[in-house]
């Protein structure tokens, strides 16, 4: 049987990609996500892993070679090279070659961790050395900057080393430990043979083959390979890898010659002694670093009004009953705010379109991004076509993603593609704010507390239960008449949510 390999999505707005590396040539045997070649974008590194177990067959797309999203790039012939990968570990680790006959090894290899992201952390290992596993039990837990990604085990046996610790930072497809699935007996004995053969190879660096990719970056930088920490197989110099590294021999002399930031002044010793140090997750850092580059990128501006609630409170309190025997979920505000925000978007098209370069991209839909707050940080899942749906169908979705948010169950998929974003910042009891944008889109919409204001209505003084708006847009492609004419279109909807059933 033969399995194709093909070029796998490549992220948003980007079609095709450059074959950078293969590191398979035709005849040599492979393991099921095993990396076989390097893709480049002009965004990012795209590392393709095989499909399936095998002998790699006809390679397709030679180095340098473009080619577009789902192209053919290989072939791999399954079936007569099952015992090729231990073959290729008892080349590799000669170390090994005494347990080998008491049964095969499986290696654990870092699952594919979605668009753009090409490394993780690892945070927590469920198993130690010697423990018995049964096939897909979580071995472990990956931390990205997006997303936690469970690890399971591909195969039944016994788990007989880790090579990547708790905190060691490892890249898309590299390995993660070994299981045997056989007795694993001799499994304590292997393991130090293993790091002991590891070890002169990762400290000289001459027995390792590194990236041709690698190679002509570390050229290009003016590094050599003693200043670059490899992080592919054995020590193996990534692309990626060249670039870390270029990007510290930068920073270092600019930081010496002109710090950026004021050094933190030396704090009173009874001070120092009360205080907790931590460091950042990398979902923190990415938090932190794409706010940044929202307000560094978009020509962000905001506008505000009020919108009076009691309708909306009215009809809620009428139907929840109702609502929730029918479609067993319950009826809250979400829906309404979800409604209005489709309902104004047909009219301002603009809100819900992005810049990509010199041109405006109008999206015929709304893939509706709603923002959550977890333990570890605020993550936008992304409700795909919201304007299809009717409020049952809105309210499931919020509750089930918000939910998912919560256990650090998101895939990259479902917080990707997004069009539009609201922000909910009245449940923590915020008054008024200002949102910052969800690049690429061009518009959020930040929902505050609903609060008793005295108003007048028809010349008289009463109590409304009243809540403040908020609308961040990018003046770039929004000017200021659509983004007052969304927020008024939004405020009307929700004052006589009757407009939203006549499409008014």
């Amino acid at each position: 049987m033969t399995t194709e390999v093909r070029v796998p999505t490549l992220g948003e707005s980007v079609t095709e990609a450059t074959v950078a590396t293969w590191f398979k040539k035709p005849g040599d045997p492979v393991a099921a996500d095993e990396m076989l070649c390097e893709l480049e974008t002009d965004k990012v590194t795209v590392e393709v892993p095989s499909p399936a177990a095998g002998t790699m067959g006809e390679i397709v797309a030679q180095e340098g070679t473009t080619v577009g999203v789902d192209a053919l790039l290989a072939t791999i012939s399954a079936g007569e090279a099952k015992a090729a990968p231990a073959k290729a570990d008892k080349a590799e680790k000669p170390a090994k070659s005494d347990s080998a006959d008491t049964g095969s090894s499986v290696d654990v290899m870092v699952p594919t961790l979605g668009e753009s992201v090409t490394e993780a952390t690892v945070s927590t290992w469920f198993k130690k050395v010697g423990d018995q596993v049964a096939a897909d039990e979580m071995l472990c837990e990956l931390e990205t900057d997006k997303v936690s990604v469970e690890v399971p085990a591909p195969a039944a046996g016994t788990l007989t080393e880790i090579l990547a610790a708790e905190g060691t930072t490892v890249q898309a497809g590299g390995k993660l430990a070994i299981l045997s699935s056989g007795s694993g007996a001799s499994a304590p004995a292997a393991a130090p043979k293993a790091e002991e053969a590891a070890a002169p190879a990762a400290a000289s660096g001459k027995d390792v083959e590194d990236a041709p990719a690698a190679k002509k970056a570390m050229a290009e930088a003016g590094l050599s390979r003693d200043q670059v920490q490899g992080s592919g197989r054995d020590g193996r110099v990534m692309k990626e890898d060249v670039a870390r590294a270029a990007a510290a021999a930068t920073q270092a002399p600019a930081a010496a010659a002109a710090p950026a930031q004021a050094p933190r002044a030396p704090a009173p010793a009874e001070d120092v002694a009360r205080e907790e140090r931590v460091k950042m997750t990398r979902l923190r850092q990415t938090i932190a670093r794409r706010l940044k580059d929202s307000q560094n990128t978009a020509a962000m501006l905001t506008t505000y009004n009020e919108v009076d609630m009691t309708e909306v409170m009215a009809l809620r309190n009428q139907y929840k009953d109702e609502f929730y025997k029918k479609h067993g979920v319950r009826l809250g505000f979400m829906s309404f705010f979800t409604k209005a925000c489709v309902h104004a978007l047909k009219e301002v098209p603009e809100v819900n379109a992005e810049i990509d370069g010199t041109d405006i991209v109008y999206k015929n839909f709304v893939h509706m991004g709603v923002a959550a707050g977890t333990p570890t940080g605020l993550v936008v899942p992304v409700i795909r076509d919201v304007d299809q749906m009717g409020f049952a169908a809105i309210e499931k979705a919020i509750a089930e993603k918000g939910a998912r948010a919560r256990d650090g169950k998101l895939s990259m998929a479902e917080m990707q593609g997004g069009t539009f974003t609201i922000s909910n910042g009245g449940v923590y009891g915020s008054l008024m704010s200002s949102p910052i944008l969800n690049p690429p889109q061009s518009g959020i919409l930040g929902m505050h507390k609903i609060q008793d204001r005295p108003m007048a209505i028809n010349g008289q003084v009463v109590i409304r239960p009243m809540m403040y708006l908020a609308l961040s847009y990018d003046h770039r492609i929004v000017d200021g008449k659509g983004a007052v004419t969304f927020l008024v279109r939004v405020k009307e909807a929700l004052e006589d949510p009757r407009r939203l059933l006549m499409d008014l």
